[in-house]
């Protein structure tokens, strides 16, 4: 092997190393509004990783910002080894993007939408039409490819849009809310799809109100109010919250909810089914003390430590964790 492609091969095998994306201190501000506030985020290739946060986090700024479609007002962003805002228009043709509304023409067939789109890529008719075959095939369009879009139904436009968002291949794929008008079993088989792109070397990046989805997601990090507050695999995440979940189990069960929401230590009391479902500030929080303040309510109860899940993960770094974050943040600026 000549010393060139010795260092072509280096370089290619680092690239396929580095992080599908690289952010550091990435922020973006709207005149007194600070819509992201510093964020560091690392997404490793083919992996599928979850956005999570509340309205208005700044989920779909940082996306925007990611995408190369909104310049940031401070930081470093790097996208498939490229930076981003200044090489934007170079990653355009290596990402997809998909978001909740159906943004593909209604008033064409499922056919003719993909071939639009084709177009707009500037894919070639032979390879175009290889692509479309193998799209149809692969998203289950068979029989509908000449049915108009407009007529399909929620779960259909989606894997449509989805087919259409990866038409010409993209290393990197967007996707903002993209489930969120679509029932269950159109959810289950979305993400179905969504995890053979990622097998297939697709680098994901969903923004989701889900927990179930999020739970999906190889990686996640949750926004709140502009800040990155949480960052991990689904079982990092749950695991740093151990001894922090607590079951409830009371014959009352909202007389023992408004006995317990105001106590100190407790960051949430949520009703599910006839139980309680509280999450601690801390696991050092004596489950005693919730037994103590029942039984002063004069009500009876089981009370027993759960195994955090996502939600609990969502509710302490939104509710209790994320202020101790920004404080945090702020000593060290």
């Amino acid at each position: 092997m000549s010393a060139v492609a010795g260092a072509r091969e280096t370089a290619a095998s680092a690239t396929a190393e580095a992080p599908a994306i690289r952010a550091r201190g990435m922020s973006k501000r709207f005149g007194e509004l600070q819509a992201v506030d510093r964020v560091d985020l690392t997404v490793p290739r083919a992996c599928v990783y979850g956005f999570l946060g509340p309205n208005g986090s700044g989920k779909s700024t940082t996306i925007r910002m990611l995408c190369g479609l909104l310049t940031p007002s401070a930081g470093e962003i790097e996208v498939l080894g490229l930076k981003i805002p200044e090489q934007a228009e170079a990653l355009r043709r290596r990402i997809g993007y998909m978001t909740q509304k159906f943004s593909l023409f209604e008033d064409l067939s499922v056919r003719e939408n993909l071939e639009f789109l084709a177009a707009v890529q500037d894919i070639p008719k032979a390879a175009a039409r290889k692509r479309i075959d193998a799209l149809i095939g692969q998203y289950r369009f068979g029989d509908r490819q000449d049915q108009l879009a407009g007529t399909m139904s929620g779960g259909q436009k989606q894997r449509l849009a989805l087919a259409g968002a990866v038409i010409h291949e993209p290393e990197l794929l967007f996707l903002d809310e993209p489930t969120s008008a679509v029932d269950p079993e159109s959810r289950r088989d979305f993400w179905e799809k969504l995890f053979e792109l990622a097998d297939a070397g697709t680098t994901l990046l969903v923004s989701t109100h889900y927990m179930d989805e999020a739970e999906r997601c190889h990686r996640l990090a949750i926004l709140d109010r502009g800040v990155l507050v949480a960052d991990g695999t689904p079982a990092e995440l749950t695991g740093e919250l151990r001894g922090r979940a607590v079951e409830v189990r009371a014959a009352q069960p909202r007389k023992a909810q408004r006995a317990l929401v105001d106590l100190p230590g407790v960051l949430s009391v949520a009703q599910i089914g006839n139980d309680l479902r509280v999450l601690l500030a801390d696991a050092d929080t004596a489950e005693q003390g919730l037994t103590d303040a029942l039984r002063a309510a004069g009500l009876q109860a089981e009370v027993a430590k759960a195994k955090p899940n996502l939600e609990d993960v969502f509710v302490a770094a939104t509710r209790g964790d994320a202020p101790r974050a920004a404080a945090a943040r702020e000593e060290d600026a």
